[in-house]
């Protein structure tokens, strides 16, 4: 590196710049070639102040050093912004909070200036994006009882995955990053509320475990994706329309991978609807003199690996190799047989290990159980599969899911009963749905599975069945002693069948089913 002086910005400071860099002036505008990844973050700033830097967006720009989003807002919301972005610190990791009217943010960067340092930079008025601006020096006066966070962004860690061999495509394409609006909420704080932005960047499948060892230390940038696979199952209907940014097109074998991304904040603002805001505009950020491979030089927690759960709708996702072993040691246990009972050959391997990553994936779960062995007695039920069912509902409550049971209509009271005493119990944080099915047409499961039938809006996203009974080959249903107890059982197990045509619904079950006796 070296000191150079360009003259032609009228300003008498120095500007370091990489020995391989050639400038050209094309009318009043600084062109850049062969070197703008090794550009020092004090040189893009003062380029970006100056007008004199002909680009769209700041990606692969003075790489390996932290870039910003940024938020500007009046002062009597700033506490509740802050709280806002700590309770959902994976979109908007808080790199600092200036004072009112602080134009500086000596933590990250030295002779800054935010009113002139982003490319661009979007007004709001009342919750409508009016204009955008490339200086907010016209607005000095109201600046002054207004307060400014940095915001980390996910442009800062591409160096870090361009080491681990992960091309980026966006960068290939001389392109903004595509970024789409979810139907993930946030978690609101007063008047901040909005769903999860994320970025998107197409991933050759074979690097799916390099882009997350790469990006996974680097919380301040947004950390490990947040989704990989089909963008449907985050609520976005197509990636050949981005919410903001630029179109990227993958090539053949690349997987769309999703992270939480800072102009999450943006839509926040929106929403406030705030008299005045600012922000940066959606690529154009602020670039700061921290670099950002000193967040990762000292991590030493395990890197969780990327396992396909999915191919239909395609899913992925990321676990430790220690929960991994622990789900594979339990299925090995679950395969043992000692009584000798043929059981063995029907364990897939690690089909415990995707339901369980499914199940972490789904926000609502439907469980069902309820076998009547006893079928002379009443209540006829076997006993471990309500409280199995209740187990797993609570598990399910304290992850904050959404659960209902399922079962037969004759147990209905049973069930009830059991729910009411596990909430008095307090094993149950609250009451849960129960449910009854009965089937009789061929669209009923559709129609009991997805709101007024569409597929595109199922209700649940997990079926799990615990002790159930299921349909021979002659439509009846049999105990273990083969006697037909079909009057007794409810034809839930169609709605298992019918989940298979549902895109995103997976299922895990434990039921029983026995031949039809030979006549």
């Amino acid at each position: 590196m070296f000191k150079t002086i360009i003259a032609s910005l009228g300003i008498t400071s120095t500007i370091m710049v990489s020995p391989e860099l050639k400038i050209t002036s094309t009318d009043e505008k600084m062109i850049f070639s062969g070197g703008l990844r090794s550009l020092l973050p004090l040189a893009v700033r003062s380029l970006i102040r100056f007008n004199k830097f002909n680009i769209s967006n700041t990606s692969g720009i003075a790489e390996g050093y932290k870039q910003a989003n940024v938020v500007i807002l009046h002062k009597s919301l700033a506490d509740d912004f802050e709280k806002f972005c700590h309770a959902n610190d994976g979109p908007l990791p808080l790199l600092y909070r200036s004072k009112p009217g602080e134009w500086k943010c000596p933590s990250l960067s030295s002779n800054s200036d935010i009113r002139t340092d982003c490319l661009q930079y979007k007004i709001y008025e009342y919750g409508a994006s009016t204009g955008t601006l490339t200086s907010l020096k016209d607005y000095f006066d109201q600046l002054k009882d207004m307060v400014t966070f940095y915001i980390g962004c996910s442009f800062s860690f591409e160096k870090a995955v361009h080491k681990f061999g992960v091309p980026l495509r966006n960068i290939e394409q001389k392109c903004n990053i595509s970024m789409y609006k979810t139907a993930v909420p946030c978690c609101r704080v007063a008047s901040f509320s909005c769903n999860l932005v994320v970025t998107m960047r197409p991933i050759p499948e074979d690097k799916l475990e390099a882009v997350v060892e790469a990006t996974y230390p680097l919380k301040d940038s947004h950390g490990a994706p947040v989704h990989l696979g089909n963008p449907g199952l985050l609520g976005i209907q197509t990636l050949s329309n981005p919410d903001y940014g630029d179109l990227v097109q993958p090539h053949p074998g690349d997987v769309p991978v999703f992270w939480a991304c800072g102009v999450t904040g943006m839509e926040a603002v929106s929403k406030c609807k705030s008299p005045l805001a600012f922000t940066h505009s959606p690529g154009c950020m602020f670039i700061t003199d921290l670099k950002n491979e000193d967040a990762a030089v000292h991590y030493s927690k395990e890197i969780p690996k990327v396992h396909c759960i999915s191919q239909n709708p395609l899913h992925y996702s990321i676990v430790s190799a220690t929960a991994v072993q622990k789900i594979r040691d339990l299925e090995s246990l679950i395969g043992t047989d000692p009584g000798d009972r043929g059981v063995k050959h029907l364990c897939c391997q690690d089909e415990l290990l995707k339901a369980s990553l499914s199940l972490s994936h789904a926000q609502s779960v439907l469980i069902t159980t309820g076998f009547p062995t006893h079928f002379n007695h009443e209540p006829p039920e076997e006993n471990d599969g309500p409280p199995g069912a209740i187990a797993m509902a609570a598990m399910l409550q304290s992850l904050e899911k959404d659960v209902v049971i399922l079962t037969d209509q004759r147990a209905m009271n049973l069930n009830k009963k059991i729910i009411e005493d596990a909430v008095q119990q307090g094993i149950l944080k609250r009451p849960v749905p129960l449910l009854s099915y009965h089937g009789g047409a061929a669209e009923s499961a559709l129609m009991f599975l997805c709101e007024e039938g569409n597929l595109e809006r199922p209700r649940f996203n997990h079926l799990i069945a615990i002790e159930r009974a299921g349909m021979a080959v002659d439509g009846n249903y049999y105990n273990a002693r083969k006697v037909n107890i079909k009057h007794l059982v409810d034809p839930i197990d169609e709605l298992f069948l019918a989940a298979r045509t549902i895109p995103g619904v997976t299922t895990t079950g434990k039921c029983e089913a026995v031949v039809a006796p030979q006549s």
